[in-house]
């Protein structure tokens, strides 16, 4: 943390040493705060205290996919993805992992095996866009999706899936004017030989109807899906062990050719 703060003076952004009693309240040992070029006030700490229960939700659910991939991820709205990014990947060491331009700019950015625990949009203001969390199972995002239907404009995103993390998931809007994406299946990549592309296919391989853009963007993205759809375009479903059941094809007579191989 010592030498995280000394990178962040030397680059000349101001390091705030938090009082003691700032840091009992986080539940760590020690921690410095700073803010990213957009305003955003951000913490870094060391000696978190593991609880000795294991955490309990609100309602059944299988729980959340986490540990060593973080928490999930975070997306910030930005006037210019520039600057931004620069402080993110120059200063603090974020990967790039790809980006889009169409619909709307955004920029994907990885810290460990997670596709991007950072996101950033170009919209001409700093703000929160949303957090994502993953859960264990594909039924979990399901019937949180009926449960946020019950709800009069609740949804922000509806149900889809990523072109570039495959997470199936949905947005839904907060009482804090942010979204909260909940998913499932996000891929995994390889920071040590990752390569950023730009991706030409859009944000999502179908749904995530985006009721936060505006009308002519929102038209932009639904043809983009449409001709995802019609070159055929699909990617690999992402799973864990014991999280599926394999299969059988569709011909009996191989399959029991290769049952017998």
């Amino acid at each position: 943390m010592d030498a995280l703060a000394a990178r962040l003076e030397a680059a000349g952004v101001h390091v705030v040493a938090e009082p003691q009693t700032l840091a009992d309240a986080r539940r760590v040992r020690s921690l410095i705060s700073f803010h990213d070029p957009a305003g955003n006030r951000l913490e870094a700490f060391y000696g978190a205290e593991i609880d000795d229960t294991p955490f309990v939700a609100g309602r059944s659910i299988s729980g959340f996919r986490t540990g060593p991939l973080g928490l999930g991820h975070a997306v910030l709205t930005v006037k210019k993805v520039e600057p931004v990014m620069a402080f993110y990947v120059d200063v603090l060491g974020f990967g790039l992992s790809d980006y889009i331009e169409k619909p709307f700019r955004a920029y994907f950015f990885h810290v460990n095996a997670r596709h991007h625990s950072l996101a950033l949009i170009e919209t001409g203001r700093n703000g929160m866009h949303h957090l994502m969390v993953e859960l264990f199972s594909l039924d979990d995002v399901g019937q949180c999706y009926d449960i946020a239907l019950t709800q009069q404009d609740r949804v922000g995103v509806t149900l889809g899936r990523h072109t570039n993390d495959f997470m199936t998931s949905f947005y839904a809007r907060t009482p804090s004017a942010f979204m909260i994406e909940c998913g499932w299946g996000g891929r995994e990549i390889d920071p040590a030989t990752w390569q950023p592309v730009e991706m030409h296919d859009g944000p999502s391989l179908w749904g995530h109807e985006r009721v936060w853009l505006p009308p002519e963007d929102r038209v932009v993205a639904r043809e983009m899906r449409m001709r995802a759809a019609a070159s055929g375009l699909r990617a690999p479903v992402q799973v864990m062990e014991g999280n599926y059941k394999l299969m059988s094809g569709t011909c009996a007579w191989w399959d029991g050719v290769r049952e017998k191989s």
